[in-house]
């Protein structure tokens, strides 16, 4: 059975400045949905109150049939809700593949060996097994960040950024990737992702919520989404025709 990852009406105020302003949405296990949107949109202060880093001002965030509202990371981590953030977070004196059986013990997986092995298979880490993760390029580290979360087995999986810093190669991998584990027979996560990378977003993700100055403009298909005025102008500033003061 199949549950849901539901924000329903978070605001979040900093010192009176509105950071956030009545958001919802909703991520079902096995899609994916594309958070995007300016700098400075509140997309990082969004994921940071679903996964318990900051408490809301107004809202709730559900897992399921459990309200998580404002419990602590590692009580939220505990419904099924793992994440990375746009600094990789690593075990640095450990190796790779150490850094990943831990993960795997920490969600007490029976076969830590076997799906060490599988992990670095997937996310393209072999060779780098038993290098420790401080001498990796930061391409790398990412890669193994995500494969660290994977290995907890979440039903939903928040990507903070996880193409910044990556080449265009190391990006298409990390694409293709990502496109795979909500449809896994033994993972079927929903995957929540924060991407300044447009082009990713837009083949990757089944939905896209769109961000500007903490409210929502707009939600839909990558393709209704693109075509979205408010969007067009969130990023481009005025459309064509209007006139421009600077």
């Amino acid at each position: 059975m199949t549950s849901s990852l539901t924000v329903d009406n978070i605001s979040k105020s900093f010192d009176g400045l509105q950071a956030l302003s009545n958001i919802s949405l909703e991520l079902a296990q096995g899609s994916i949905l594309g958070l995007i949107g300016p700098n400075g949109s509140g997309k990082s202060t969004l994921i940071n109150i679903i996964s318990g880093v900051l408490n809301p001002s107004a809202g709730r965030v559900a897992i399921g049939p459990v309200d998580v509202t404002g419990r602590p990371p590692h009580a939220i981590a505990r419904q099924g809700l793992a994440r990375t953030f746009q600094t990789a977070r690593l075990f640095s004196t450990l190796s790779v593949r150490e850094n990943i059986q831990f993960s795997l013990m920490t969600a007490a997986e029976k076969q830590v060996d076997l799906k060490t092995e599988e992990l670095l298979q997937r996310f393209g880490l072999v060779q780098w097994a038993a290098a420790e993760a401080a001498t990796l390029a930061y391409g790398i580290q990412r890669r193994l960040e995500i494969a660290r979360a994977v290995g907890v087995k979440p039903r939903f999986l928040l990507l903070d950024e996880p193409a910044a810093g990556l080449n265009e190669d190391e990006s298409e991998l990390l694409l293709q990737t990502i496109a795979q584990l909500p449809v896994e027979s033994n993972l079927g996560c929903g995957i929540l992702i924060v991407e300044h990378n447009l082009g990713m977003i837009m083949r990757l993700c089944d939905r896209v919520h769109v961000l500007n100055e903490g409210q929502t403009i707009a939600e839909g298909t990558p393709i209704e989404v693109r075509k979205n005025k408010a969007v067009i102008e969130a990023y481009l500033g005025r459309s064509e025709g209007d006139e421009s003061h600077s």
